[in-house]
């Protein structure tokens, strides 16, 4: 039913924003939106969600071995996460001409996109989505009236399209302001920087853009306007 596969998009996109930005946050100990939308939802852990729960509902292999099936179902979870995650990752490099997360640096990665660490932690996230997760998510979902499911269901998308129309149109306008820096003001681009802080938290890849150029470096904007705000907050409430 068209609806349920809405909903478990939504719930295992909220879900996935929750994991990450619970990580992101503890890792810099402040709370940081780790998400590509504004809203608690991070599409990737949707569309995983999605493809593992088709893959598991179609899936081809019978076996009579268990245990042999369930380390086919391991296998297969690992390669789609790993696939999603390698096409979603070279089509934000070839929009923003830039990582927004790079693994280069870790043992057997390809182009930065993949590694086999969190293609392994992926992986098995994806098959404990199946075996423990998604049970929980049909029987709760089918205490839901059909017809407040479809009311849901239709303010997610609406609300999700605008989120992403929004946000795909502040990525383009942040990726111009980047690529096109020496075509504006200082006073513009500084301004334009902090305005999209939220996207530079969310994939601190993104930090090393235009690093060492005198006044564009976007590591020195963002530090020097937390320190003006520190600043400005002390001299309100200790003078």
């Amino acid at each position: 039913m068209a609806v349920d596969v809405i909903l478990f998009f939504a719930i295992y996109s909220f879900l996935g924003w929750v994991m990450e930005t619970l990580f992101a946050s503890m890792e810099h100990r402040k709370f940081i939106n780790r998400g590509f939308l504004k809203g608690p939802f991070t599409p990737i852990y949707g569309f995983g969600g999605i493809i593992i729960v088709s893959y598991f509902n179609w899936s081809p292999f019978f076996l009579e071995d268990k245990s042999l099936l369930l380390m086919i179902n391991l296998i297969v979870s690992i390669l789609l996460v790993t696939i999603l995650e390698f096409v979603t990752g070279f089509v934000l490099e070839k929009i923003f001409h830039e990582k927004w997360w790079d693994y280069s640096y870790n043992f057997l990665n390809i182009k930065g996109y993949i590694c086999i660490k969190y293609s392994m932690l992926w992986g098995m996230l994806a098959f404990a989505l199946i075996q423990i997760v998604h049970p929980i998510i049909i029987n709760l979902t089918r205490t839901i009236p059909v017809q407040f499911k479809e009311y849901v269901a239709i303010i997610f998308v609406v609300c999700f399209i605008i989120d992403t129309i929004k946000s795909i149109v502040d990525i383009l306008d942040l990726r111009k302001t980047i690529l096109l820096y020496s075509e504006l003001s200082v006073h513009v681009y500084k301004n334009k920087i902090i305005k999209y802080k939220r996207i530079f938290l969310a994939f601190p890849k993104l930090l090393f853009l235009n690093a060492g150029i005198i006044n564009r470096d976007v590591r020195r904007i963002l530090n020097g306007r937390v320190d003006k705000i520190k600043t400005e907050f002390k001299n309100k409430f200790y003078t």
